[in-house]
């Protein structure tokens, strides 16, 4: 059965650390137009669960405005997964887009966060139904990956975290995200493995991060890398990444103007019983126009330079 899903502006994903006032006050106020608000990686074992109640509190009374808020839980094998949840959604459900859930080994994962959450849902009476996000970065997740994308219809967003990935195959890759010395993009095949998934799905994919956040150049060579083949967004983990990302995954004014030019014109020449028709010099049929759509899509979140 086809199920309608939410969408939400993920160009650029910012990272920010749930037990950190400050950055999450910033992160409110930034341009980026998804935030989440981690209880994992960056927040020590000592501040998790007091970090829950930093995370609620945010989530409720600061401006997050034209953001897709979201918040990223603890691994499911650590004893602190399901109290995130719990808390989070008890204290926020309703100032709540998606949770994270990191290292998603298979389906199992998907329906145990999606089970607690309409329990939890059920229990509040809350009208707002959270959505989720998983983080394919375990070499079992990634053998996993398509069972992972067609698990549940909540499920809005897969995640490439190149970073644990490359531990997990015991890769020598001193860079998160960044070039290395293989010839090649040594990313590309679990990248590109992961967004034919997510797409097949429905589902958006988005690419981790790039740990060296004074790079802007070899960032944006991996926003362009990522957005050729699909990606709808990317991680930042530096709030100097958000324009970069955001540029890159807006399509410039001029493009979304020609894409709209071509396809009213293959509509007019539709209408008329026509098929394939030439256009300034260019051809445009039905694939075209499929692809012309994906830009306007893409534009629906904002031209490039715009936020």
């Amino acid at each position: 059965m086809s199920v309608t899903k939410p969408k939400r502006a993920r160009r650029v994903q910012l990272s920010v650390p749930g037990s950190s006032d400050k950055m999450m006050s910033k992160a409110a106020a930034s341009d980026a137009d998804h935030v989440f608000l981690d209880l994992e990686d960056a927040v020590a074992p000592s501040a998790k669960k007091i970090a829950r109640g930093q995370v609620v509190k945010a989530l409720k009374n600061l401006d997050w405005s034209g953001k897709t808020r979201c918040v990223r839980i603890n691994d499911l094998r650590t004893p602190y997964a399901y109290g995130d949840i719990i808390e989070i959604i008890r204290g926020a459900g309703e100032y709540l887009d998606t949770i994270m859930i990191p290292k998603a080994m298979d389906a199992r994962d998907i329906w145990f966060v999606e089970t607690l959450l309409e329990q939890l849902e059920i229990d509040l009476g809350l009208k707002n139904k959270v959505g989720i996000e998983a983080l394919i970065e375990e070499v079992h997740g990634m053998k996993n990956v398509d069972r992972i994308a067609e698990s549940s219809p909540r499920l809005e967003a897969l995640i490439f975290g190149m970073g644990d990935y490359s531990a997990s195959q015991k890769m020598d890759a001193r860079s998160v995200g960044g070039t290395t010395g293989y010839p090649g993009d040594l990313w590309h095949y679990a990248r590109y493995k992961m967004i034919i998934a997510a797409r097949a799905n429905d589902i958006d994919p988005i690419d981790g991060p790039f740990s060296d956040f004074r790079n802007g150049d070899g960032y944006r060579e991996e926003c362009k890398r990522a957005l050729i083949l699909g990606c709808a967004g990317k991680w930042a983990i530096h709030p100097a990444q958000i324009p970069i990302a955001l540029e890159e995954f807006s399509p410039p004014e001029e493009q979304v103007d020609y894409a709209r030019k071509m396809i009213a014109a293959y509509q007019d020449a539709e209408a008329k019983g026509l098929g394939a028709i030439q256009v300034d010099g260019e051809m445009v049929d039905a694939a075209s126009v499929r692809i012309l759509q994906n830009t306007l899509d893409r534009a629906s979140f904002g031209h490039r330079g715009t936020s």
